[in-house]
């Protein structure tokens, strides 16, 4: 077999093999889109289900468990893994971060005792404002407008 003849039958079996790694990587696209965008009803318990989206805020928990649990996470929320916590320094306001670690994209955490986002995976740390504290991130975490109606916690996800 000549060197061409050979280059190519190896490219069009490369081609071919990358077919359908290629047409299921289009379909998992188009079905995570769907249900990207209908997963905050579905996501919500029956109590929240019926203030779900509303003027462009979502309800992502209630200020009982944030208060018994020290944060509230949701990892379905339409513009990506949140985080809620109090704010430190005034206790009457809340934070709501993008969880996602700008340093490598491992989720971050809330330590109450240092009043950080920890990253767990690298150490980086952020304040409560969403700036970084300590590397290696060097930007800061997205942040969310965030407030409470009720018992709710809602979180505007543009």
């Amino acid at each position: 077999m000549e060197r061409r003849a050979f280059l190519y039958w190896v490219g069009v079996g490369t081609l071919a093999s990358s077919l359908p790694v290629a047409i299921a990587a289009c379909s998992a696209d188009s079905d995570s889109t769907i249900s990207t965008s209908s997963s905050p009803d579905t996501a919500q318990s029956p109590a929240q289900s019926s203030p779900a989206v509303q003027n462009g805020y979502a309800t992502v928990g209630t200020v009982q468990t944030l208060d018994q649990s020290g944060s509230i996470q949701a990892k379905d929320f339409a513009a990506g893994p949140l985080l809620v916590v109090r704010n430190p320094s005034d206790k009457t306001k809340l934070v709501a971060v993008n969880a996602t670690c700008t340093h490598k994209g491992c989720l971050v955490d809330w330590n109450a005792k240092e009043q950080l986002f920890v990253c767990p995976c690298h150490a980086s740390k952020f304040k409560s404002d969403s700036s970084v504290a300590q590397g290696p991130a060097d930007k800061p975490l997205a942040t969310f407008a965030v407030k409470t109606e009720g018992d709710s916690v809602l979180v505007k996800a543009s």
